[in-house]
């Protein structure tokens, strides 16, 4: 049968109805009907049942929909067999290991789109299965390589825990990555352990110590990519304390590493630092640091290169942020109208850090609450930020 995403658009074209048509119908978001047709997304039930009645699918969209969520964990059966083959024979061979670290480094680049849950349990079975390879005899080089994807893995899964709110696992994770990175001598992952203590305490309005844990990363990580990130977020911790002056300076010694660096070989790979991610966070440190004109200037950057021509959103992480930025310049430039729709807009995206977009929320709910107390716009966006907040107190963390 085809996947739901080919049948839907089919039976689309067959009654001559565009997606915005089809939105309008249902009603949903076009955004995320394109998404489904190309396979980006999956339906949930509700929504497979309204898309099937309003084709005249009579079923037929409802049971491609369970098939696409049976096939999706099949999709590449060979590469898995494969490796657990293998680790059933203690075999840590340089083709395990090779297949492992392709594995892994696939799970880094979905970071900034797939379903965090389920990345998160993917991430933990693959990391369970390091563990027992690590168990079994094998020489000294492999026990460091197995140590390094043990460390990438647990970086990975201490990232999705935050954007989920889970405080205290992420905060547990991040200890045990960086203790792994020095265990192996890897510079990378103890620098990536760092540049994490650094948003976690950034985003929970530590401001100090988010300064001094992305400082301490340079320190341990040297002249390699992830001293590019720490740096930023050196500049936006230097943007939280009102040092402008200090967030040029930082952005500057930033982008002059950055331009030196060689092109990675794979920049959606969320532990890869590339020049398309300068923007951003050159965007989230001049908010901070309330420089709106070159805050503006690069969020519109931001949202340009994360969206598709037909309006996908490729990183919606980082649009949903760029939207919370302009949200607060637009307040505290005194377009009431614009901040709240454009700051309401960024509440849907499907894929989010929750810590981060709640810092950013609480910014612009700040702004709006000083300069329009009683508008009901205000009110609105507060209703919607306090949803926002249910969904980090139903996941069991503490909301700051």
């Amino acid at each position: 049968m085809p996947s739901f995403g080919a049948r839907m658009r089919a039976l689309r074209e067959a009654h001559g109805l565009s997606l915005a048509a089809l939105a309008e119908r249902l009603p949903a978001d076009k955004g995320h009907l394109s998404r489904l047709e190309n396979g980006h997304r999956k339906p949930t039930d509700d929504l497979a049942r309204r898309i099937d009645n309003v084709l005249g699918a009579r079923g037929e969209l409802i049971a491609n929909a369970h098939l696409d969520v049976a096939a999706a964990q099949d999709a590449r059966p060979w590469e898995t067999a494969d490796l657990l083959r293998r680790v059933r024979l203690s075999d840590a061979t340089p083709a395990t290991l090779e297949s492992l670290q392709a594995t892994i480094t696939d799970l880094c680049c979905q970071y900034g789109w797939r379903d965090a849950r389920q990345l998160r349990a993917e991430g933990q079975g693959w990391l369970r299965e390091t563990v027992r390879l690590l168990r079994q005899p094998v020489g000294l080089r492999e026990h460091r390589e197995l140590l390094v994807c043990a460390g990438w893995l647990a970086l990975l899964i201490g990232c999705v825990e935050y954007d989920l709110g889970m405080r205290a696992s992420a905060e547990a994770t991040r200890t045990a990555a960086r203790q792994l990175g020095e265990e192996a001598g890897h510079n990378g992952i103890v620098g990536w352990a760092w540049e994490m203590a650094a948003w976690f305490a950034l985003t929970q309005s530590r401001c100090s110590a988010a300064l001094d844990a992305a400082r301490a990363g340079q320190e341990a990580a040297g002249s390699s990519s992830v001293t590019v990130q720490l740096i930023a977020q050196e500049a936006k911790s230097l943007g939280r304390l009102g040092d402008l002056a200090g967030v040029r300076r930082a952005l500057d010694r930033g982008r002059h590493l950055l331009d030196h660096l060689p092109a990675p070989d794979r920049p959606d790979d969320h532990f890869q630092v590339d020049p398309a991610k300068w923007s951003f966070y050159a965007m989230d440190a001049y908010r901070l640091a309330e420089d709106d004109v070159r805050a503006e200037r690069y969020a519109a950057e931001v949202i340009e290169a994360g969206t598709a021509p037909d309006g996908v959103e490729r990183s919606p992480m980082r649009v949903a942020e760029a939207q919370l930025t302009l949200a607060a310049t637009a307040a505290r430039a005194g377009d009431l109208e614009h901040a709240v729709h454009t700051g309401l807009t960024a509440f849907g995206a499907d894929r989010r850090s929750l810590p981060s977009l709640l810092l950013i929320a609480g910014e612009v709910d700040a702004e709006l609450h000083r300069r329009y107390p009683r508008e009901p716009a205000t009110a609105e966006f507060e209703s919607a930020l306090h949803v926002l907040r249910q969904t980090v107190i139903g996941s069991g963390s503490p909301v700051r």
